[in-house]
């Protein structure tokens, strides 16, 4: 040392930072905000992506929490590669979803935190395996495995109340007698500013024969969230965790979706009482509200159901769905 001294900046806050303007892509990409959303916090944002400014220090922590991104991400050489941490089964005209978003990754890492927990808690106190895990399979038959989902979280359309509210309180108690840790919430944790899309997610399931745990996005609408719910209830039966956004419109390109939504459908609306309640004389139209409202569904799970009673050819069911 010669006995100078290098100069400390008076506000280290106000020192620019060099970021790659794909991470600042990325980040906003991945936080499911538009550019938009972001240039009225950040009016700089535009010059920032161009490369023609640079953030301050603190601008950079700010935009970070914006986004809901690791801030030491912006100091990567290029932007990492990010999955959802189970099985993704989500489709969109039957192709696959592309990246998940901040309130997707951050939904499932809360909830992994909460089944690692509990899967502790119920060794440490010897809790015995749940022996419904993993006990049907591809080969059972969808008649036979909607009974035994009925009967084991006793949810017969007698017991289902006169609301679709009821219908979802009732069913998520019941899983939960058996062990089940559910999961229904609109937003991330407790953050109200962080609200679920359910065109991104609906639900997803994580199989663990201690703790398993099944998420409903509750931004959803309650006949959906019955369905959701049922559906991630199938994969628990099945065995094998999925993320996934159940659609009766498609015919899914996985042989495991398809099991889970006939699975659900006939749980939820047991073909043999479908067709007491069924009219032929009357337009199909007419009766989907009716069925819906007796098996506490939604008109498009009804509009399944007659299409698997042979009522309705595809082209027909396509139509009505839409």
């Amino acid at each position: 040392h010669d006995g100078t001294r290098t100069p400390i900046p008076h506000n280290p806050g106000m020192a620019s930072v060099e970021v790659s303007p794909s991470l600042l892509a990325w980040a906003q990409q991945r936080s499911g905000l538009t550019p938009q959303d972001l240039e009225q916090r950040f009016p700089a944002l535009p010059d920032w992506q161009r490369g023609l400014k640079q953030p301050t220090l603190r601008q950079l922590e700010q935009f970070a929490q914006a986004t809901h991104t690791p801030i030491g991400f912006f100091f990567l050489a290029q932007p990492p590669m990010e999955t959802v941490p189970l099985p993704d089964l989500r489709t969109i005209g039957n192709q696959a979803v592309g990246r998940p978003t901040a309130n997707l990754l951050d939904t499932v890492y809360l909830c992994q935190q909460r089944q690692d927990w509990y899967h502790d808690f119920a060794k440490a106190n010897h809790l015995d395996p749940i022996p419904f895990i993993g006990s049907l399979g591809a080969q059972t038959d969808i008649v036979e495995a909607g009974l035994k989902l009925q009967q084991d979280l006793r949810f017969d359309v007698q017991s289902r109340g006169s609301s679709w509210s009821e219908a979802l309180s009732r069913l998520r108690d019941q899983a939960e007698e058996l062990g089940i840790l559910v999961m229904v919430s609109g937003v991330v944790g407790s953050n109200t500013h962080r609200k679920l899309d359910p065109r991104e997610f609906r639900g997803f399931a994580l199989v663990d024969d201690l703790a398993p745990l099944v998420f409903v996005n509750g931004s959803d609408t309650k006949a959906a969230q019955i369905f959701t719910l049922a559906h991630e209830l199938a994969h628990l039966w099945y065995g094998e965790s999925a993320l996934d956004d159940p659609d009766l419109a498609l015919t899914s390109t996985n042989d495991r979706e398809t099991w889970c939504n006939r699975v659900a459908a006939e749980f939820l609306v047991p073909m043999r009482e479908m067709r007491d309640v069924f009219r032929s004389q009357n337009p199909v139209s007419e009766q989907l509200q009716p069925i819906a409202e007796r098996f506490k569904v939604s008109t498009l799970v009804a509009l399944r159901r007659l299409f698997d009673a042979g009522y309705l050819k595809w082209a027909e069911y396509q139509k009505e769905y839409q």
